[in-house]
Protein backbone atom coordinates (compact mmCIF):
# COMPACT_ATOMS: atom_id res chain seq x y z
CA UNK A 1 0.00 0.00 0.00
CA UNK A 2 2.77 2.42 1.00
CA UNK A 3 4.74 1.52 -2.14
CA UNK A 4 1.68 2.31 -4.30
CA UNK A 5 1.28 5.70 -2.62
CA UNK A 6 5.00 6.39 -3.04
CA UNK A 7 4.87 5.55 -6.75
CA UNK A 8 1.78 7.75 -7.08
CA UNK A 9 3.49 10.71 -5.42
CA UNK A 10 6.65 10.27 -7.52
CA UNK A 11 4.57 9.98 -10.69
CA UNK A 12 2.61 13.13 -9.82
CA UNK A 13 5.80 15.08 -9.11
CA UNK A 14 7.33 13.88 -12.39
CA UNK A 15 4.26 15.06 -14.33
CA UNK A 16 4.29 18.44 -12.55
CA UNK A 17 8.00 18.83 -13.28
CA UNK A 18 7.36 18.10 -16.96
CA UNK A 19 4.51 20.63 -17.08
CA UNK A 20 6.68 23.25 -15.36
CA UNK A 21 9.62 22.63 -17.70
CA UNK A 22 7.37 22.82 -20.78
CA UNK A 23 5.79 26.08 -19.63
CA UNK A 24 9.14 27.75 -19.04
CA UNK A 25 10.72 26.36 -22.19
CA UNK A 26 8.05 28.00 -24.34
CA UNK A 27 9.38 31.15 -26.05
CA UNK A 28 8.01 34.48 -24.88
CA UNK A 29 5.13 35.82 -26.96
CA UNK A 30 4.84 39.56 -27.33
CA UNK A 31 1.41 41.09 -26.75
CA UNK A 32 -0.27 43.17 -29.47
CA UNK A 33 0.55 42.77 -33.17
CA UNK A 34 4.14 41.62 -33.61
CA UNK A 35 6.03 42.86 -36.66
CA UNK A 36 8.35 40.17 -37.97
CA UNK A 37 10.13 42.08 -40.74
CA UNK A 38 13.68 42.88 -39.66
CA UNK A 39 13.74 46.49 -40.86
CA UNK A 40 14.46 49.74 -38.99
CA UNK A 41 11.59 51.77 -37.55
CA UNK A 42 10.43 54.46 -40.00
CA UNK A 43 12.58 57.57 -39.75
CA UNK A 44 11.54 60.50 -37.58
CA UNK A 45 13.40 63.77 -38.10
CA UNK A 46 11.65 66.66 -36.37
CA UNK A 47 12.59 69.83 -34.48
CA UNK A 48 12.39 69.56 -30.70
CA UNK A 49 10.99 72.38 -28.56
CA UNK A 50 14.53 73.58 -27.77
CA UNK A 51 15.32 73.86 -31.49
CA UNK A 52 17.52 70.78 -31.64
CA UNK A 53 16.98 68.06 -34.23
CA UNK A 54 15.25 64.92 -32.98
CA UNK A 55 16.10 61.73 -34.82
CA UNK A 56 14.52 58.41 -33.98
CA UNK A 57 17.70 56.43 -34.64
CA UNK A 58 19.48 58.52 -31.98
CA UNK A 59 17.47 56.54 -29.41
CA UNK A 60 19.09 53.26 -30.48
CA UNK A 61 20.01 51.34 -27.34
CA UNK A 62 16.73 52.26 -25.68
CA UNK A 63 13.26 50.75 -25.98
CA UNK A 64 10.80 53.38 -27.25
CA UNK A 65 7.05 53.69 -26.69
CA UNK A 66 5.59 55.95 -29.37
CA UNK A 67 2.12 57.48 -29.71
CA UNK A 68 0.50 59.92 -32.16
CA UNK A 69 -2.15 62.28 -30.80
CA UNK A 70 -2.88 65.94 -30.15
CA UNK A 71 -2.90 68.25 -27.17
CA UNK A 72 -6.61 69.18 -27.39
CA UNK A 73 -7.66 65.53 -27.23
CA UNK A 74 -10.09 64.86 -24.38
CA UNK A 75 -9.95 61.07 -24.03
CA UNK A 76 -7.64 58.70 -25.93
CA UNK A 77 -4.48 60.83 -25.80
CA UNK A 78 -4.42 61.72 -22.09
CA UNK A 79 -5.41 58.17 -21.19
CA UNK A 80 -2.58 56.72 -23.29
CA UNK A 81 0.06 59.08 -21.90
CA UNK A 82 -1.19 58.36 -18.37
CA UNK A 83 -0.66 54.67 -19.19
CA UNK A 84 2.88 55.54 -20.34
CA UNK A 85 3.41 57.17 -16.97
CA UNK A 86 2.29 53.99 -15.19
CA UNK A 87 4.58 51.88 -17.40
CA UNK A 88 7.53 54.07 -16.42
CA UNK A 89 6.66 53.77 -12.73
CA UNK A 90 6.30 49.98 -13.00
CA UNK A 91 9.72 49.67 -14.67
CA UNK A 92 11.49 51.39 -11.80
CA UNK A 93 15.21 51.78 -12.47
CA UNK A 94 14.84 50.08 -15.86
CA UNK A 95 12.90 53.14 -17.05
CA UNK A 96 16.29 54.78 -17.63
CA UNK A 97 16.60 52.43 -20.62
CA UNK A 98 13.32 53.74 -22.08
CA UNK A 99 12.11 56.70 -24.12
CA UNK A 100 8.49 57.83 -24.36
CA UNK A 101 7.62 59.84 -27.46
CA UNK A 102 4.44 61.77 -28.34
CA UNK A 103 4.01 63.17 -31.88
CA UNK A 104 1.16 65.46 -32.82
CA UNK A 105 -1.39 64.88 -35.57
CA UNK A 106 -2.54 68.51 -35.24
CA UNK A 107 0.39 70.72 -36.25
CA UNK A 108 -1.90 73.70 -36.90
CA UNK A 109 -2.45 74.04 -33.16
CA UNK A 110 0.39 72.04 -31.65
CA UNK A 111 3.74 73.76 -31.95
CA UNK A 112 6.89 71.89 -30.88
CA UNK A 113 6.77 73.87 -27.62
CA UNK A 114 3.11 72.99 -27.00
CA UNK A 115 3.68 69.33 -27.80
CA UNK A 116 6.66 69.14 -25.44
CA UNK A 117 4.77 70.93 -22.67
CA UNK A 118 1.84 68.53 -23.08
CA UNK A 119 4.05 65.42 -22.94
CA UNK A 120 6.06 66.81 -20.02
CA UNK A 121 2.81 67.37 -18.12
CA UNK A 122 2.66 63.58 -17.74
CA UNK A 123 6.37 63.16 -17.06
CA UNK A 124 9.23 65.66 -17.47
CA UNK A 125 11.28 63.11 -19.44
CA UNK A 126 8.57 62.42 -22.02
CA UNK A 127 9.39 63.75 -25.49
CA UNK A 128 6.79 65.81 -27.39
CA UNK A 129 7.28 66.59 -31.08
CA UNK A 130 5.65 68.60 -33.83
CA UNK A 131 6.57 70.29 -37.10
CA UNK A 132 4.94 71.50 -40.28
CA UNK A 133 2.41 69.28 -42.00
CA UNK A 134 4.97 68.69 -44.76
CA UNK A 135 7.51 67.52 -42.18
CA UNK A 136 5.03 65.33 -40.35
CA UNK A 137 3.33 63.74 -43.36
CA UNK A 138 6.13 61.24 -44.12
CA UNK A 139 6.26 60.29 -40.43
CA UNK A 140 2.50 59.65 -40.31
CA UNK A 141 2.71 57.63 -43.51
CA UNK A 142 5.70 55.66 -42.27
CA UNK A 143 3.79 54.50 -39.21
CA UNK A 144 0.44 54.10 -40.97
CA UNK A 145 -1.20 56.84 -38.92
CA UNK A 146 -4.74 57.80 -39.88
CA UNK A 147 -5.83 61.40 -39.32
CA UNK A 148 -8.79 63.41 -40.55
CA UNK A 149 -9.80 67.00 -39.84
CA UNK A 150 -13.50 67.37 -39.12
CA UNK A 151 -15.11 70.80 -38.94
CA UNK A 152 -16.96 71.46 -35.71
CA UNK A 153 -19.43 74.01 -34.41
CA UNK A 154 -17.63 74.03 -31.07
CA UNK A 155 -15.14 76.59 -29.79
CA UNK A 156 -12.22 74.38 -30.89
CA UNK A 157 -13.05 75.11 -34.53
CA UNK A 158 -12.35 71.58 -35.72
CA UNK A 159 -11.78 68.08 -34.42
CA UNK A 160 -9.03 65.64 -35.33
CA UNK A 161 -9.97 62.02 -35.83
CA UNK A 162 -6.91 59.80 -35.64
CA UNK A 163 -5.73 56.25 -35.15
CA UNK A 164 -4.82 55.34 -31.60
CA UNK A 165 -2.22 52.58 -31.80
CA UNK A 166 0.87 52.51 -29.62
CA UNK A 167 4.19 51.53 -31.22
CA UNK A 168 7.05 49.70 -29.49
CA UNK A 169 10.55 50.05 -30.95
CA UNK A 170 13.34 47.83 -29.64
CA UNK A 171 16.92 48.68 -28.69
CA UNK A 172 18.14 48.10 -32.26
CA UNK A 173 15.69 50.74 -33.60
CA UNK A 174 13.42 48.06 -35.03
CA UNK A 175 9.63 48.41 -34.85
CA UNK A 176 8.56 45.26 -33.03
CA UNK A 177 4.95 45.58 -31.87
CA UNK A 178 1.87 47.77 -32.23
CA UNK A 179 -0.93 47.80 -29.67
CA UNK A 180 -4.57 48.83 -29.83
CA UNK A 181 -5.90 51.52 -27.53
CA UNK A 182 -6.61 50.19 -24.07
CA UNK A 183 -3.90 47.52 -24.00
CA UNK A 184 -3.26 46.76 -20.30
CA UNK A 185 -0.27 48.49 -18.79
CA UNK A 186 0.90 45.11 -17.48
CA UNK A 187 1.17 43.79 -21.06
CA UNK A 188 3.21 46.80 -22.20
CA UNK A 189 5.52 46.53 -19.20
CA UNK A 190 6.05 42.78 -19.67
CA UNK A 191 6.99 43.27 -23.34
CA UNK A 192 9.39 46.09 -22.51
CA UNK A 193 11.10 43.98 -19.85
CA UNK A 194 11.49 41.20 -22.41
CA UNK A 195 13.00 43.51 -25.04
CA UNK A 196 15.41 44.97 -22.49
CA UNK A 197 16.66 41.46 -21.74
CA UNK A 198 17.45 41.05 -25.45
CA UNK A 199 20.13 43.79 -25.25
Amino acid sequence: MQRTILFGVVGFLAVMLLVWATAFARPYELHGSEITSNVPAPAINLKSADGSEFQMNALEGKVVLLFFGFTSCMDVCPTTLADFNRVKADLGEKADQMAFVFITVDPQRDTPEASQAYAAGFDPQFIGLSGSEAELEPVWQGYGVYRKITESDGTAGYQVDHSSRVYLVDTTNRLRVTYPYGTPVEDLTADIRFLLKEK
